[in-house]
């Protein structure tokens, strides 16, 4: 994990939101950073489109809404994250826009966020702003489908990590950050391709693993396996009880797969959080 001194957690108010701030604030209470709880409000004319508002309604509207996301940032999870160093954000506009924009304007390390999806249907579904924050966000982005399931502990537990690779430009760039956690946590680390098929792919695949691995300089159990990525993937997370999964998602296709083609899907099945590099 490259260094990481601010973490940067949308808050919705929902229970998906709370599930993400005991993430949020167990990796920040844990590394000592800086954590911002950024609320942005949608202004009123972007809910409501062509319908006409008269003026002063309009502003009596914006006003009692900042008044009311200000109260609700302020009190969010006050006590949960009592000691920590955390910065509290209300702003106006596109919600994925301007998460974006804090971030990268902020220098913020990490953002922490959950999917949209609800109930039974939650693994079929990623949020357009979560979609939109992955897309165009410059650092690494924590998210996932389980997050409001999170424990209201001060540390969550991260004894088990698997990276997943695809050999292209972003695979360094993400195993240093998966085994940097490792570190962080203590963790057992374990590097992750899929390939097509093939004996000789596999055995292209494995030197470069090991390159890649020798690269960075990371101590991590090497597996190699064939057939269709995120249900591979995920299955991985699942049987070796991985409590974070991190995957590159910004590197072009490459002679041995195509991950970030799949990034979506692997967050949408995965058992665990995923971090995206």
């Amino acid at each position: 994990m490259q260094s990481v001194s601010h973490i940067l957690l949308p808050v919705d108010f929902s229970e998906r939101s709370v599930g993400a701030a005991h993430y949020a604030g167990s990796l920040a209470g844990h590394i000592g950073c800086e954590l911002t709880l950024l609320h942005v409000l949608v202004p009123p004319q972007y809910e409501f489109g062509a319908v006409d508002i008269a003026g002063s309604m309009l502003v009596e509207l914006c006003r009692d809404r900042a008044e009311q996301a200000r109260r609700g940032i302020e009190s969010f999870l006050a006590s949960d994250l009592a000691g920590l160093r955390v910065r509290r954000v209300v702003l106006e506009g596109d919600p994925a826009g301007t998460i974006v924009d804090f971030a990268r304007n902020e220098h913020v390390d990490l953002i922490v966020m959950p999917t949209h999806g609800y109930g039974p249907f939650r693994r079929f579904i990623l949020g357009s702003n979560t979609a939109k924050v992955l897309h165009d966000a410059d650092c690494p982005v924590w998210t996932g489908v389980h997050m409001e399931d999170a424990p209201a502990a001060p540390t969550i537990a991260i004894g088990n990590i698997l990276c997943a690779v695809d050999l292209g430009q972003q695979s360094s760039k993400t195993l240093f950050w998966a085994a940097r956690l490792a570190q962080e946590f203590g963790a057992r680390l374990t590097l992750l391709h899929v390939t097509a098929c093939g004996p000789g792919v596999n055995q292209a695949a494995s030197e470069e693993l090991r390159r890649l691995q020798s690269f960075v300089g990371a101590e991590a159990d090497l597996e190699i396996e064939n057939g269709e990525p995120a249900r591979i993937i995920c299955a991985a997370a699942e049987r070796l009880k991985a409590d974070v999964l991190v995957i590159g998602r910004g590197s072009a296709a490459g002679v041995f797969g195509r991950l970030r083609t799949n990034a979506y899907a692997i967050i949408r099945q995965s058992p665990c959080p995923v971090v995206s590099v």
